[in-house]
């Protein structure tokens, strides 16, 4: 098998991709009691593993975080091609509801937490393994006791908006029953 950038390519164009990842529980741990944002730092200077999702869909992880943004980075590749050649729509959703969850996680204190409620997907144009690296960033819209809104964004390097997401997150604080 001859190595293609991170891929093994066999008989027939058969290829193969293989990964590794941090135990979940163990990063989860380390990241107790410390507020979203610092959690976010953590794992974005690589003092914390970043989440299996990340090497899962081929995701750097979040690589700039500050109080209420987030901005993710990944080069799409043929691993998240769907049946007609282009990036298949549930990697853009994946990049944008990470990016918008990590938002609103970055402007919760220590102890509180966050899950998606919905995500609404705007594909604007198709990617590509020639595309090359992506942006997405995720920013806060509102953040309220109990829900918070969020949108994200994927942009080529040149600024070329590929789709748009917004969302709506649940939040659950510390101390509530």
């Amino acid at each position: 098998m001859d190595e293609i950038e991170g891929f093994a390519e066999g008989e027939a164009g058969e290829r193969s991709r293989t990964y590794t990842w941090h135990d979940p529980m163990a990063s989860f741990a380390e990241l107790a009691g410390l507020s979203g944002l610092e959690a976010l730092q953590a794992i974005a200077a690589g003092r914390v593993p970043r989440p299996p999702i990340s090497a899962t869909m081929g995701i750097d992880g979040v690589t700039e975080v500050e109080a209420g943004r987030v901005v993710f980075h990944m080069t799409p590749g043929e691993m998240h091609y769907n049946p007609i050649g282009s990036v298949h729509g549930g990697a853009f959703a994946t990049l944008l509801d990470s990016a918008c969850g990590c938002a609103v996680m970055s402007m919760l204190p220590a102890g509180d937490f966050y899950t998606s409620l919905d995500l609404s997907v705007k594909f604007l144009r198709g990617m590509s393994k020639d595309t090359g690296p992506v942006q997405c960033i995720g920013t806060v819209t509102h953040i309220g006791r109990r829900t918070a809104l969020a949108e994200a964004r994927i942009v080529d390097a040149n600024g070329k908006l590929y789709a748009t997401a917004t969302s709506s997150c649940m939040i659950f604080r510390a101390g509530d029953a």
